[in-house]
């Protein structure tokens, strides 16, 4: 049984999706446990501000050096080099040789910098740590320090983890990659609930560390099994090496505006009052379940089938799995953000209220991830958008776009925090995504002459029409039923969320059905043929 979920290669996109976007709840629940652990242990109060301004460094560094090359090159590349092993392999000669030497090389290298960028980082920790949190005293300020240094080590994990996880996404072995989430985010409550009690607030910082090793471990044994074995080779001159380097530079690029963008709102949030880092990064998280489990994982499991697509010419096809996902999408998220933006008092109670998590800690928090909620569809689109961008080796557009797009966040951040405190910073957000979201498509549109609008567009006034029905739904039985369950307890709160949720969803599948939605079609088949074993007839369509 262990040998055939390592070695089970994933069919089609939805299935992938279905794979990576069910641990990615998992994942998302433990790291909702996770936020209410350390919301009763500390509420919103200074100790979690410096733990969260703590990550922004190591964060920035895991993204610079490693996703640009993982997302933008190494996938892209590494599937070119296997799909000409497969022809030699049938023409007698060695398969995969070339691509295990090109994922040895990312990997060396990639060690080789991350190492010196750690050294050099956590000598000038303290004068880092000083730019991003410049509210904080000179205690704070020094404890910060101490933290980012112990967390330094979670970037070179997870960097070897990223390219190992690479691997598996270019063999389409989407369940064991899709694990690593999950052991990551039970290394940091381990961190929270028994490290802490013997390490203080470091335990923390400790815990991310044993969660970065959790999510490199897991990965390893099925990487294994494809044939992989590590070698020490370092040759800057390879050509396959130098193809990704060229394609990862804009991407990280990119990424690094992104990061830029949240240090900046995390140097914001630090003049605010005590807690704004907080529930910033709170809302960010809720607002990140639906985002996690939707966008993210359809554009991972699209990714390769893009790439492999795109490297054929194959412009049809691509255009048609292309379409396929995104409509997927919006059939999931749209009505994910309408009930986050109704029930998000009910979300916050149930998730944070809890030990010194107060009221006011709410209120902030509900209002910041109401603002969330407005742009969720956007930016569980945006990393679709980019991975089709990337599969045509072109990181550059979604770099400007970014640029742009994360210029637009800052100088609206500082407008809104005047009128809004911390919800502006999440305000600001959510305008500057939507802007990267439509110009994302509109030139995706002039490279690939086409991107199927009717049937998107018809996709999308379904979903908004349901979603409307769901959003009458939801709030009218929210409302019916307060005086029932009442609103001053755990259960009560519960109860009332519950049924709402359900009752509105129930509109919104009823009328989808009415209107004879194909990808409720889809979906239902999908989910009769994976848990009841029903064989249903599926389109040439949808057999991606």
């Amino acid at each position: 049984m262990l040998k055939k979920l390592l070695n089970t290669k994933t069919k089609s996109i939805t299935s992938a999706a279905i794979i990576v976007g069910a641990a990615s709840l998992i994942s998302r629940i433990l790291g909702i446990l996770r936020d209410r652990v350390l919301a009763g242990e500390f509420g919103a109060g200074y100790e979690l501000d410096i733990y969260y301004a703590s990550f922004r460094i190591p964060d920035l560094i895991f993204n610079l050096l490693v996703l640009g090359a993982i997302s933008a090159g190494f996938i892209p590349i590494f599937v070119s080099y296997l799909k000409r092993g497969k022809v030699k392999e049938i023409l007698g000669f060695k398969s995969q040789k070339k691509a295990w030497q090109v994922a040895n090389l990312v990997l060396n290298s990639l060690i080789v910098c991350m190492i010196v960028a750690t050294i050099i980082l956590i000598i000038f920790a303290p004068i880092l740590v000083r730019l991003i949190a410049p509210g904080f005293t000179d205690e704070q300020l020094d404890l910060t320090a101490n933290l980012t240094r112990i967390m330094f080590l979670s970037p070179i994990l997870l960097g070897i983890s990223a390219i190992i996880g690479g691997i598996l996404q270019s063999f389409k072995r989407f369940f064991v990659y899709s694990l690593a989430p999950i052991f990551y985010n039970i290394g940091i409550i381990i961190g929270a609930l028994y490290l802490v009690d013997y390490f203080g607030i470091y335990g923390l910082a400790w815990g991310v560390v044993l969660g970065a090793f959790l999510h490199l471990a897991i990965q390893v044994p099925a990487t294994y099994n494809l044939g992989y074995r590590y070698t020490w080779i370092l040759d800057f001159k390879d050509k396959g090496l130098r193809r990704i380097i060229k394609m990862m530079v804009p991407r990280t690029l990119s990424l690094g505006i992104t990061q830029i963008n949240l240090l900046v709102i995390t140097i914001i949030a630090s003049t605010l009052a005590v807690g704004s880092i907080t529930v910033f990064n709170f809302a960010n998280n809720l607002q990140s379940f639906p985002l996690g489990i939707f966008g993210i994982s359809f554009a991972i499991a699209a990714f390769p089938t893009l790439a492999e697509l795109a490297s054929k010419k194959n412009l049809d096809k691509f255009i048609e799995s292309f379409s396929s996902t995104f409509r997927q999408i919006l059939f999931l998220v749209i009505p994910s953000s309408v009930l986050l933006l109704i029930l998000r008092a009910q979300i916050v109670r149930i998730v944070l209220g809890t030990g010194r998590f107060d009221w006011e800690d709410t209120v902030m928090t509900l209002n910041t991830l109401g603002f969330f909620a407005l742009s969720l569809f956007a930016q569980s689109l945006i990393p679709l958008l980019a991975r089709a961008f990337y599969s045509f080796h072109d990181s550059k557009t979604p770099f400007l776009t970014g640029l742009f797009s994360a210029v637009v966040n800052i100088i609206l951040s500082l407008l809104f925090i005047k009128r809004y405190d911390v919800a502006g910073l999440a305000l600001a957000f959510s305008i500057s995504s939507i802007l990267n979201f439509v110009l994302l498509i509109i030139f995706l549109r002039f490279q690939t002459k086409k991107l199927d609008g009717i049937n998107i567009s018809l996709t999308l006034g379904k979903v908004l029409l349901a979603s409307g029905f769901l959003a009458i739904l939801t709030q009218s039985v929210k409302y019916a039923v307060e005086p029932i369950t009442g609103t001053q307890t755990f259960l009560g709160i519960a109860t009332q969320g519950f049924l709402a949720c359900v009752v509105g969803l129930a509109g919104y599948v009823f009328i989808l059905w009415w209107l004879k939605s194909d990808e409720l079609s889809y979906f239902t088949k999908m989910f009769k043929k994976k848990f009841f074993k029903i064989k249903t007839p599926v389109d040439a369509s949808e057999a991606r």
